[in-house]
């Protein structure tokens, strides 16, 4: 029997996972069997994705994670290895918008959407290869490192410059790393979501005018779905996904081909 997509045995930690994209995330993996970690800073919104995602008969645990923060990132990885035995999938999904006119933008800003965006996925992603590489060394090569990017990282993304940037690097990031530690047996993978119903685009979702003139531009018609990304968490969490490394997967609707 094919059962390559049976996530029994392996352990994702999901940051930003309470909610959105993350979450739709973690419960398809908890659904194939991994049990789940889940890192955010909203302590009720973890309390109540570590609930849903119980329902699933999964082991499940939350943490106040600031990823912005490297000592946080540090104690929660450590927390999460201590806690579950292992980690074998880490999304860092976690990220901040920061729109603002080019002109106008704020050294501030640059730099608080890149800390979230790419400094918290260099320090997640570090603290997790060190462990997958441990376990290689110990005869256990096995990993998948997963990163939440966007097509504003590979298309022209007006008055977006900061949050475009950060999610480009990410996604350069995710391809020197597969590069790196396949010899390890750990994947690196990136995902580029194009426009998604989450609370970052509420304020695009309830524009007229964007549902209006960008929303019918989608081939799909309709907004992405957080559920729109289990498959792909499950597939590159999964064996099946066991020589499938370096790849940015546009997950957009048609978007960015039309």
């Amino acid at each position: 029997m094919y059962k390559p997509f049976d996530l029994t045995g392996k352990v994702a930690l999901v940051t930003g996972g309470n909610g959105g994209i993350g979450l739709g995330m973690a419960d398809a993996m908890a659904q194939s069997g991994a049990d789940i970690v889940i890192w955010g800073t909203n302590d009720a919104k973890n309390d109540a994705s570590v609930k849903s995602l119980r329902a699933h008969g999964r082991r499940v645990a939350a943490r106040k994670v600031n990823v912005a923060n490297e000592q946080e990132v540090i104690d929660g990885m450590k927390a999460a290895i201590a806690e579950m035995g292992r980690v074998d999938c880490v999304v860092a999904n976690a990220g901040i918008g920061g729109g603002a006119p080019f002109h106008e933008m704020t050294t501030d800003l640059f730099h608080k959407v890149h800390a979230v965006n790419e400094d918290g996925v260099f320090w997640t992603f570090r603290e997790a290869a060190k462990h997958m590489m441990d376990r290689a060394k110990g005869g256990d090569a096995n990993g998948s490192l997963v990163v939440v990017a966007s097509t504003a990282g590979i298309e022209g993304a007006a008055r977006n410059a900061a949050y475009g940037a950060s999610k480009g690097a990410v996604m350069s990031m995710a391809r020197a790393l597969a590069v790196e530690l396949s010899r390890y047996g750990v994947r690196v993978n990136s995902i580029a979501p194009g426009w998604i119903a989450t609370d970052m685009t509420a304020g695009a979702q309830n524009n007229p005018v964007f549902n209006e003139k960008v929303i019918p531009r989608v081939p799909a018609r309709r907004w992405g779905k957080p559920e729109d990304f289990g498959g792909i968490a499950v597939y590159l969490a999964s064996d099946a996904s066991s020589y499938h490394t370096g790849e940015t997967f546009i997950i957009d609707g048609g978007y960015t081909k039309f």
